[in-house]
């Protein structure tokens, strides 16, 4: 299994995906690849724009895109992928419309046998077990949580280690807590803004500039970078 996650598509003062898009290069490998694109997070602007924006930046690493919206049949575009990139945006959109055309099993079991996948933000939040860690409004209803359970783990995309100034509202630390204390076997992983988490079977590494912050329940939050060996987050509960 081999997949990238992404806390996010843009960092600040740069372009878009331009923090990611030699580690994303470096992934697919350098055999040209036609890669799926799930566009379903998408709110304010089309699914051609989209993939448009998405296909520009893929070109640069010898890729090329299509979105699964160009399919009459998206399980069987899903059945024939090179890999899949699944696109940030409103998460609960997402899993609604992965859940409406029968995406979830589909994408969890092509990547489970090899296909790499490749998600930022909400196409992050997707891989976990469930979406009740994303930062997103809950704009539309999906028929459950229950996300591609590719990786153990939850992920908080975006991740802030403090409120704006002025703002006396919940930290994000504060809500991932609460989520621990109500699921007291699963572990979150703050994922900071310009990293990424890169798994290839059964290892795990964090990639960027910045540490994440892990959460588990009855434990002190740890900081964890570049350097450290992050494989025992995919081990499933107990």
């Amino acid at each position: 299994m081999r997949l990238l996650l992404l806390s996010n598509s843009t960092n600040a003062g740069e372009g878009y995906l331009a923090h990611a898009i030699k580690e994303i290069g470096s992934f697919l490998g350098t055999e040209k690849k036609t890669v799926l694109f799930i566009p379903y997070a998408a709110v304010m602007f089309s699914y051609d724009d989209y993939e448009a924006r998405v296909r520009e930046k893929f070109h640069e690493t010898g890729h090329d895109i299509v979105s699964v919206h160009r399919f009459a049949n998206t399980a069987e575009a899903v059945e024939n992928a090179e890999a899949i990139a699944v696109g940030g945006g409103n998460t609960w959109k997402l899993l609604d419309l992965m859940q409406k055309n029968n995406l979830v099993m589909a994408i969890r079991d092509k990547v489970l046998s090899g296909t790499p996948y490749i998600g930022w933000s909400a196409g992050s939040n997707v891989a976990c077990p469930t979406i009740m860690t994303t930062n997103d409004m809950p704009v539309t209803k999906p028929s459950s949580f229950n996300a591609t359970g590719l990786v153990p783990f939850q992920i908080n995309p975006h991740y802030l280690d403090a409120n704006p100034e002025g703002h006396a509202g919940e930290t994000r630390e504060q809500r991932i807590m609460e989520f621990i204390e109500m699921n007291p076997s699963v572990y979150v992983v703050g994922l900071r803004e310009g990293t990424m988490l890169g798994i290839e079977n059964t290892s795990l590494k964090l990639i960027g500039p910045k540490k994440a912050r892990i959460f588990y329940k009855g434990a002190i939050p740890v900081e964890a970078g570049s350097e450290d060996d992050l494989s025992f987050l995919l081990r499933k509960p107990a």
